[in-house]
Parts: C-alpha cells; structure tokens; sequence
C-alpha cells in the first residue's frame, strides 16, 4: 500500500465518520427541544355558556416564571384578564373577571421554555350566552402577535444537514475518482 493510498483511505475514513455524525444530529433537532403546549381549561374550541374564573395552559416540561405572560383578548378586541399570569410549574394561568359579549375569546400567552426559548400559544373559546362583565383596556397588536421569537426553524436544521451530506459525498466521490494511487498498482 502506498503513502498516498494510505493518506486516502485515512481521509475517506475520516469523512465517513463525519457524515455518520451529521446524520446522527439531524435527528437530534434543536427545534424538538422547545415546550409543547398539552392542553387548556378550557379546551381549545369549548363553547361556554358563561365565562371561566380562569385560564389555564399545560406544557409538558417546566415554565420559567420569568416574563411569562397570558391575554384574554375579546371579541370586542379588549383585554379580559385580571391580574397578571401564574406560573406553576408547568402550568400557567391567569384570572378571568365577568365576561361581557358573546362571541370568540383568545387566550394568548408567551412563555419561557426550560430551552430558553419563547414560545407563543394560542387557544380559544366561544361564550354563547352574554355576560355582565365590563372589559379592560382595548389590546394592541402585539398582544396577539404570535410570531416565534427565538430557536430556528426545523426546516433550516434539515436544510443545513443535506448540505453537509452533499458536500461529504462529493468529497469521496472526488477522492475515489481523482486517486492518483492508481497508477501505483502494477
């Protein structure tokens, strides 16, 4: 075996275990990480006939208290919420006054995962019968804004890692097909 055949099959060897690493990390996924929300009281969608004393959302894995926040916003566009959110371990949840209109209320939060990464929910409810309750302050905007802040999404991971695929296998391929070695074998 010659040094340059030796030199060879050391870097093939090399960019193999690279690309059985990249492989095993694309499974990994940093997105997969993030909380996921599991349920709400009420459930996404109930129709309550008159309104909840409060809201609550469940994650699968511990909520940071810091800056966590939860809206009930109206279907008149105002905030219906008293008081400021409640983190429990994973649960969340805020007070609720005497609801006014009928109509779809949305429950909005934004939440630290124990990734350190915001995320965003949303669930809703329908009141069928009016209330009493006289609402806060009209929400602005943000309120509802549910972009994800934070963390990369999914697809991007999945992206870079056939990128480095790619690259790996044109790597072999170019080693295997310019071997200058091969003149060698006589």
């Amino acid at each position: 075996m010659t040094t340059r055949s030796f030199r060879r099959t050391g870097l093939s060897g090399l960019i193999i275990a690279v690309l059985v690493a990249l492989t095993a990390l694309l499974g990994a996924g940093p997105a997969a990480a993030h909380a996921q929300l599991m349920r709400t009281d009420p459930a996404d969608g109930a129709e309550l006939a008159t309104g909840p004393e409060q809201v609550t959302m469940t994650f699968n894995e511990n909520i940071s208290p810091e800056f966590a926040t939860m809206n009930v916003v109206g279907p008149d566009g105002r905030l219906w919420q008293s008081g400021d959110a409640v983190v429990d371990g994973r649960e969340v949840s805020v007070q609720v006054g005497e609801l006014g209109p009928t109509g779809e209320y949305t429950v909005a939060a934004r939440v630290i995962s124990a990734d350190g990464h915001a995320i965003t929910p949303l669930s809703r409810f329908t009141l069928t019968e009016e209330g009493t309750g006289t609402g806060g302050e009209l929400a602005d905007d943000s309120v509802l804004d549910q972009s994800d802040e934070g963390g990369v999404a999914m697809w991007v991971w999945w992206l870079v890692g056939v990128a480095g695929v790619i690259v790996v296998l044109v790597l072999v391929w170019l080693l295997v097909r310019n071997d200058p070695g091969d003149d060698d074998r006589a």
